[in-house]
């Protein structure tokens, strides 16, 4: 009888802890579904210290792309989300969720405008810059950035905001607060955020970021045309490419409508598909052009992009002197990560490309290289 008793205790005590967890959990679900949102399309966006001077015909500029991947991807670093496979069949996957440290980050962040402002470029296009975020220890990277390039005027657009997630448990990612960063010698009249589709499912969302592309309007001295650049940064994790020829859909769509004004177009930044497919008879050649122990990952395989899935009157503008984008599920080792090119630009006709090249730093700050542009206006 006394067992019983015993028993019947522990089953209403475990039962109790069942239930306060379930609580527990329905209320941080709630907390986390509460503090979703989309960011609304076409938001006009800041412009902070505002240049006078203006762009002109004929006179060569130069504009740098640099995914800086939150401070966190030094060559020992690994992210949770991916995963990959050795030649050899070996499956791998990454580890950390935020960066390994504050001082790594830091370093990290230094070094990647260390070497943005040794191009001395007239335009930056700058990815994954947080404001603040457990991810890189509340660094704000946009202030940082601010600072080195005091004289160019700054335009910045959030692409990822997301509540305290306590995701992977070994790692938490914490709260993020982040976005997309243009710098610009030149005037800039306006600029304006556009909202890239993405996925429609919940989980995926909340660690995915909320795509956009920023899109930036500059006078051209003499000319009733307008320099438009744009930033983009497209869907990563995107089983089969499906979201991310949706967001290429829309970027075409724009891409079409100012070169029909007759505006200088450059779109450029991270568009996470492999760009150098047109130098090669076929995609799997470029896929694996530059050598390593790892098959191609899925992630790329679905989303090699092409000159024909351009919109008429835009070329792509990718150099094979160096690859852009490493493999992030293991630590980096030249030779051993899959790397191909993903960063890069898509020019319109009335632009003359002098040059394009990767900055190849060998992924000594982040998992991207930066990529260099050289450009006239005709």
């Amino acid at each position: 009888m006394k067992t019983k008793k015993i028993i019947k205790i522990v089953c209403i005590v475990l039962a109790c802890i069942v239930a306060l967890f379930a609580l527990v959990l329905g209320i941080y679900v709630a907390y986390v579904a509460l503090q979703y949102y989309r960011i609304d399309d076409n938001q006009t966006l800041g412009i902070e210290n505002a240049r006078e001077e203006t762009v002109r015909t004929d006179e060569t500029y130069s504009l740098l792309s640099y995914n800086l991947g939150f401070g966190a991807y030094s060559p020992e670093y690994s992210f949770f989300m991916d995963t990959g496979e050795m030649n050899d069949g070996t499956k791998v996957a990454g580890i950390y969720a935020k960066g390994m440290n504050k001082a790594d980050v830091e370093k990290n962040v230094s070094g990647q405008l260390a070497v943005s402002k040794a191009q001395n470029a007239d335009f930056y296009f700058f990815q994954e810059v947080d404001v603040k975020a457990h991810r890189s220890y509340k660094i704000n990277m946009y202030e940082r950035a601010r600072a080195e390039f005091g004289q160019y005027c700054a335009v910045y657009a959030e692409n990822f905001h997301t509540a305290n997630l306590l995701y992977p448990f070994n790692d938490p990612i914490g709260k993020t607060n982040a976005g997309i960063l243009t710098l610009s010698r030149f005037k800039t009249e306006r600029a304006v955020r556009r909202s890239f589709p993405i996925t429609e499912n919940f989980i995926d969302k909340l660690f995915d970021l909320d795509r956009c592309f920023a899109v930036h309007y500059l006078p051209v001295d003499g000319s009733e045309k307008q320099l438009v650049l744009i930033n983009v940064h497209m869907s990563a994790y995107d089983e089969g490419g499906t979201i991310r020829a949706r967001q290429l859909e829309m970027l075409n769509a724009v891409l079409a409508e100012e070169r029909a004004k007759g505006n200088y177009v450059i779109a450029g930044g991270d568009f996470n598909h492999c760009l150098i497919a047109d130098h090669f008879d076929s995609k799997e050649e470029a896929l694996q052009y530059f050598k390593s122990e790892q098959k191609t990952p899925d992630w790329v395989k679905n989303s090699v992009l092409t000159q024909a899935e351009i919109t008429d009157g835009f070329q792509i503008a990718a150099s094979l002197n160096a690859a852009t984008c490493r493999g992030a599920d293991i630590p980096y080792e030249a030779g051993v990560n899959y790397t191909t090119v993903i960063d890069g630009f898509l020019v319109s006709d009335n632009v003359t490309i002098v040059s394009e090249q990767t900055v190849d730093t060998q992924y000594a700050y982040s998992d991207h290289n930066p990529v260099l542009l050289r450009f006239t206006l005709n």
